[in-house]
């Protein structure tokens, strides 16, 4: 400190204006606990300024450089050198206070590419980022959260950086600082404006005065090498597991905290609003806690004319600095006035009562925008909670001299000023707070009352889940560092292939979930063996075994399974996958482009389980050690078993399920669950209950589940009558969810969750909020059913947070999946001991429901599971080791499989089809066996090629012939003219001639009809052929396609854009062409699809661009003959597919369904089953419609291939264009397409393109 001080004195001293300088001498930090005395360590990394004559800060004006040449600025070239030397780099944003300022810090960020941390008064901690642009957070690496990371003492011992560039003064965070004080000797450069010295840390080797944008042009004129992937791949892992801790602490934390304020503070801003933090813990909680978001521009074009910055900037001020918290509204109000935006004022409750004269200004009639006064109301200063000393001293003394506690009312303040006063309670208040006076115009006061104590409690499970997080992602890197070579900085290893095979198990008896006839000899369950291999010879296993009753059955399972094998092989395998916080969902959209509501649940658990085990099988390692790679130790696997509840299906009577009860007691079960609701009287239930209580004892738990096959009064009159056989809950006890709560109250017998947590599809967290009853004790979890190992730690991490048992369930899985289970309800019962810790609580072992293994009469693998009584802990127990060692050692029981499943291949060739003089020369792609009859053919978008249906085609190739072609003018297809030699006539293209075309095509493939499916231009041309050809088509599926335009004036206007289009993609080629097309409306949810680029790069394989440019033209719906009148005799099946969130389309299916349908009226009065629509798309209407189908149909059977086709389709990428297919559900209109399955959802697996 003193060096630094003393050689910023000399500078001025020395330099214009020349002249004496004073010096200060702080006192150390008040109420911090760092030693008073020197130590010689203090002159570390002096020893270079100590042998030389020059000062330690250089400083740099570049103002008096702006002339020079570029390079010829001797101090900034002595920067660029250093910072091109810099293998770990770091750039420090600090205050910044212009929205230039702020974009020029962005595109520094993206030149560097080295990691950021940018402070909350930045602008660009709570970025609001544009999925049409995701490059920006591709090449921009934001650590938001390294100031909690740095809690883990493991962190701050590895992170050290050679170069730090600090743009702006002022850091909020002390950790930060702290580590940027750790990190010397190393070279700091700080850039600011102003010629006040600003160097808290005392070590500052370059000192550049100059406005922040001088500085990065004067960066951006040179390239630097980016050779630091590794470590910010590294920093992205550690920051991503830190923000899921942080994310998951609040949403799972129901009632309002001041962390949770921070925390979407982001969703009330806009780019018309700014946000002025108060100081205390009101600007560190932001700082801490803040997060960007997605935000939506309308288009590219639209953005560049506003001159939005890629990601919206969020003009953020503050008034730090010696004034501490006085006038703080005051000066909230001038920045309001100043910037002309809508500002939210985010402010303590002390503060804003060191201020209150500021409410008389806030009524004052001046020129400004309406502003929100958010006041965080503790009565008290909550910072002192917080810090160090205070779990030293008397809370009395806190009270009293620290927290300043107080009972002044903020809702009378602003009455006595007039200014509108809102309270908030509740999370959801505070969210419809924000929400309702963004647009009005007048001020208001939004009051958030909170509590210094349950503040100070959550402080500190943030900070302990944050650094167990970080101490998590530490052991992760450290262990995969070893030996591993990171080539892109971003993944472990491509996936080589994939394949998958059918077994058929024998058991004991049947599944209790089974409505099997039990007198019958044999049971059995069938699923699949995944295998995926890594390139380096590795190969992991995982089981899919779906249910019936879970809405899923093996021929649904299997096409998306075939859909997988074709679109995950070299897919790369992110190293953060085992972290299971989000990092396989988001591996899926990004890698594979699947939503994640797209997948059906045990396909996802098998595919996580086989990636999992594939990981640890190339690492050396196990399931379990991937999950916890801090606790390896084999010493403690082999002494190690996971206790198992014993399953009781039971039927029969009291004394008969009371011996096997019993009967499992002396193999040493400490747990039974026993299935009830399988009788006509309930009371005949509780009969059985009590008497297995009586028989088993006072000591063995006892559970019940009852598959919410009880309504309320029959749950009512069995919990009555069981009372007193003490047991440990009741699973489902009641047909509607509603009522569980209800019932504990009512009974005062606890509940558990299993149905209820199997509906859920996504946002886990606020499904479960109305769960935290302390009646409802336990969540049943089975991974396969809930969707995979990721989504059953986040329930289980939910359970253990609230205090409820997370019990691990299988689904009668084989040895394979069992195995698995045992290391995951391992993994659970370790961060149950966290929970215990953190908590300070004494929390028993969790006997978990795998005792389905005694329904195993053979198996997927000759190796036994290693269950068995463990007498040092008196209870039947799995063996962890010996699940490790299945797992390992796997070898598939080949006297089990039926059929093993490989990609399907694509035979590709060219069929030419003559028509008039022309000769149409057309590309061809085929999957599926050569004999089957069923015959569908797809058909593509304009700039679509065949090559898009691929992986649906594989999907279902096997129950049908399925066929896509290069439409005329369309990838490898080609048009000549075979007339007369000399002939000059030039091919047009036309629905009708298209449709000629196909028609001939179709001939020369089968005798029989065929089903088409076509997207947009697609769509067009089957609707023509179904309508208008329809002796040899079976039926259509038409998606965002319309039979034309009706008005001759709108056929015009439509004809001559889509010319004028023409024309430019002649004139200025395609790639320009390309540029100028996905940069319109039409496609602003496809350009947040992970694989954009992709797409657009493969709409350049278009061979022909002059014919390319006659589709564009011909087909246009501007040249299209209007098939409005046709559907009134349409006698075809046709379903009508359109985007959930596609107005245009929407509204036409409707009106084409009404023509359909209108004087065609059935015996049910709905119409007679020719038409059917979908909005968003459900294949479970498509699956319902079957029967339909198949009553229209005149060929061979294509009704299955319209429900092969349909149900495929949810395995998807997304559409691209018109916002269509995302997450959508089915419309059901009719009562003949009643549901009959569970909801899923998907989205379209093809790269549509269209100009409709």
């Amino acid at each position: 400190m003193v060096l630094t001080t003393i050689d910023s004195a000399v500078h001025w001293a020395t330099s214009l204006p020349f002249g004496p300088v004073h010096i200060n001498c702080p006192f150390r930090e008040p109420l911090d606990d760092s030693s008073d005395n020197w130590m010689l360590s203090c002159l570390k990394g002096l020893d270079i300024w100590m042998s030389g004559a020059e000062p330690f800060t250089k400083y740099i004006q570049l103002q008096n450089y702006l002339a020079c040449k570029a390079g010829a600025c001797v101090p900034m070239a002595e920067v660029l050198e250093i910072i091109k030397g810099t293998d770990t780099g770091l750039l420090l944003l600090g205050a910044i206070h212009t929205e230039d300022e702020i974009w020029a810090a962005l595109l520094l960020a993206k030149h560097l590419n080295w990691p950021v941390v940018a402070d909350i008064l930045s602008g660009l901690r709570l970025r609001k980022l544009l999925p049409s642009l995701p490059e920006i957070e591709e090449n921009v690496l934001f650590v938001d959260h390294l100031d909690h990371a740095l809690l883990s003492e493991g962190v701050r011992g590895w992170i050290h950086f050679d170069v730090i560039v600090q743009i702006g003064s002022r850091i909020t965070s002390k950790r930060v600082s702290q580590m940027v004080e750790d990190c010397f000797p190393c070279t700091y450069i700080l850039v600011d404006n102003h010629p006040c010295r600003h160097d808290p840390s005392h070590f500052v080797t370059h000192r550049v005065q100059c406005s922040i944008r001088q500085f990065v042009d004067s960066l951006m004129q040179s390239q630097f090498s980016h050779r630091s992937n590794k470590w910010c791949f590294y920093l992205r892992v550690l920051n991503t597991m830190v923000a899921w801790d942080i994310s998951f602490q609040i949403n799972a934390e129901y009632s309002i905290t001041e962390p949770h304020v921070a925390h979407v503070i982001t969703e009330a801003l806009s780019a018309e609003s700014a946000l002025f933090v108060g100081n205390s813990m009101i600007i560190r909680d932001a700082d801490m806690y803040g997060r960007s978001c997605k935000t939506h521009a309308q288009s590219i074009a639209h953005m560049m004319l506003d001159s939005e910055l890629p990601c919206l900037r969020i003009r953020v001020a503050g008034n730090r600095g010696a004034s501490g918290i006085d006038g703080l509204l005051s000066t909230a109000i001038g920045f309001a006035v100043g910037c002309n935006k809508q500002v939210l004022c985010l402010v303590g409750d002390v503060s804003m009562l060191h201020d209150t004269n500021g409410l008389a200004i806030l009524t004052q009639r001046v020129s400004r925008k309406p502003m929100r006064i958010l006041v965080i109301n503790n009565h008290g200063g909550a910072i002192f909670s917080l810090l160090p000393f205070a779990d030293k001293t008397d809370p009395q003394i806190l009270d009293r001299y620290f927290y300043t506690s107080h009972r002044i009312s903020i809702q009378k303040l602003c009455e006595a000023h007039s200014v509108r006063h809102l309270p908030v309670k509740t999370k959801v208040e505070l969210q419809e707070a924000l929400l309702k006076f963004e647009h009005e115009k007048t001020d208001c006061v939004i009051e958030v009352e909170s509590c210094i104590g349950a503040n100070s409690t959550f402080h500190s499970t943030l900070r302990k889940s944050a650094q167990q997080a970080a101490d998590h992602a530490l052991s992760i890197l450290s262990r995969l560092s070893v030996g591993v070579s990171i080539s892109d900085g971003l993944f472990l290893y491509k996936i080589h292939k994939m394949n998958f095979s059918l077994y058929r198990i024998q058991l004991c008896a049947p599944p209790t979930s089974s409505s099997a006839d039990h007198h019958h000899n044999e049971f059995h369950r069938e699923g699949y063996i995944l295998s995926v291999y890594l390139e380096d010879g590795s190969v992991g296993y995982g089981e899919v075994a779906p249910l019936e009753i879970h809405k899923e059955n093996l021929v649904d399972v299997e096409e998306q399974l075939l859909f997988l094998l074709h679109i995950i092989k070299g897919i790369k395998i992110d190293v953060s996958l085992p972290t299971l916080k989000g990092s396989f969902t988001s591996w899926i959209w990004s890698n594979l482009g699947i939503t994640e509501c797209s997948i059906f649940p045990s396909v996802r658990c098998g595919l996580e389980m086989a990636i999992l085990n594939a990981i640890a099988v190339s690492q050396g390692s196990s399931f379990i050690s991937m999950l916890q790679p801090q606790m390896i130790n084999e010493e403690i696997y082999e002494k190690s078993s996971v206790k198992i509840c014993a399953l009781v299906d039971s039927n029969g009577t009291p004394n008969e399920v009371a011996y096997i009860a019993s009967s499992l007691v002396e193999e040493g079960f400490t747990a039974i669950k026993l299935k009830v609701a399988r009788r006509a009287d309930p009371i005949q239930d509780a009969a059985v209950i009590c008497k297995v209580r009586n028989e088993v004892g006072p000591c063995v738990e006892l559970r019940v589940d009852a598959n919410r096959k009880w309504t309320y009064e029959e749950a009512i009159q069995f919990g009555f009558r069981v009372k007193d056989c003490d047991l440990q809950y009741i699973e489902e006890p009641v047909e509607n969810v509603d009522d569980i709560v209800k019932f504990c109250e009512e009974t005062g017998l606890p509940a558990a969750l299993d149905e209820t947590i199997d509906n859920f599809q996504e946002s886990h967290l606020n499904m479960l909020a109305k769960y935290t009853h302390p009646g409802i004790v336990a969540v049943v979890i089975k991974p396969s059913v809930i969707g995979g190992f990721e989504k059953a730690a986040l329930i289980a991490r939910w359970a253990q947070k609230h205090g409820k048992m997370a019990v691990v369930s299988a689904a009668f899985e084989s040895g394979l999946g069992l195995s698995t289970y045992i290391l995951f309800s391992y993994y659970l019962e370790q961060l149950n001991v966290v929970y215990t810790v953190m908590n300070r609580e004494i929390r028993p072992s969790t006997a978990h429901g795998l005792g389905t293994y005694k329904w195993l009469k053979q198996d997927v693998t000759a190796i036994p599971l290693g269950i068995h009584y463990d007498p040092c802990k008196g209870f039947m127990g799995a063996s962890v080791a010996g699940a490790i060692q299945l797992l390992k050692n796997f070898k598939v029981n080949n006297n089990v499989i039926h059929k093993t499943f490989n990609e399907e291949q694509v035979h590709r060739y060219h069929l030419t089809v003559n028509s008039k003089n022309f000769s149409y020369s057309i590309k061809v792609h085929e999957v599926g066996q050569e004999s089957n009859d069923n015959v569908v053919i797809f058909l593509h978008g304009f700039l679509g090629t065949g090559e898009d249906w691929i992986p649906i085609m594989k999907a279902i190739s096997r129950s049908a012939k399925c066929i896509s072609i290069d439409l005329p003018g369309h990838g490898g297809s080609k048009i000549q003219n075979h007339g007369c030699k000399g002939a000059q006539e030039e091919a047009t293209l036309s629905i009708e001639i298209v449709a000629d075309v196909l028609y001939e095509l179709i001939q020369g493939i089968t005798p029989f009809k065929v089903t088409l499916v076509g997207y947009s231009m697609g769509a067009r041309i089957a609707l023509h052929m179904a309508l208008r050809l329809s002796h040899k088509i079976d039926g259509a599926v038409i998606i965002s396609g319309s039979p034309g335009l009706k008005d001759t004036t709108a056929r015009k206007i439509r004809q001559a854009k889509d010319d004028s289009r023409a024309d430019s993609l002649v004139a200025y080629g395609l790639e320009l062409f390309l540029d100028s097309w996905y940069a319109g409306e039409l496609w602003k949810s496809l350009r947040s699809h992970p694989h954009f680029k992709e797409i657009v790069a493969s709409r350049i394989v278009h061979e022909d661009v002059q014919s390319l440019a006659k589709a564009l033209s011909g087909l246009s719906t501007g040249s299209q003959m209007s098939l409005w009148e046709d559907l009134k005799r349409c006698d075809l099946p046709l379903l009508l597919i359109v985007g959930e969130k596609d107005v245009k389309f929407k509204s036409i299916a409707q009106k084409m369904f009404n023509e359909v349908v209108q004087d065609r009226k059935g015996e049910d009065g709905k119409g007679n089953n020719i038409c059917e629509q979908m909005t968003g798309f459900d294949p479970n209407t498509a699956i319902d419609a079957e029967s339909y189908f198949s009553k229209k149909s005149h060929g061979p059977g294509p009704d299955a291939c319209f429900k092969d086709i349909l149900k495929t389709t949810e395995m998807s990428v997304a559409v691209r264009g018109h916002e269509t297919y995302q997450n959508g559900e089915a419309a059901r209109k009719n009562s003949k397409f009643k549901r009959q399955k569970n909801e899923r959802y998907c989205n379209f697996t093809i790269a549509f393109s269209s100009p409709d």
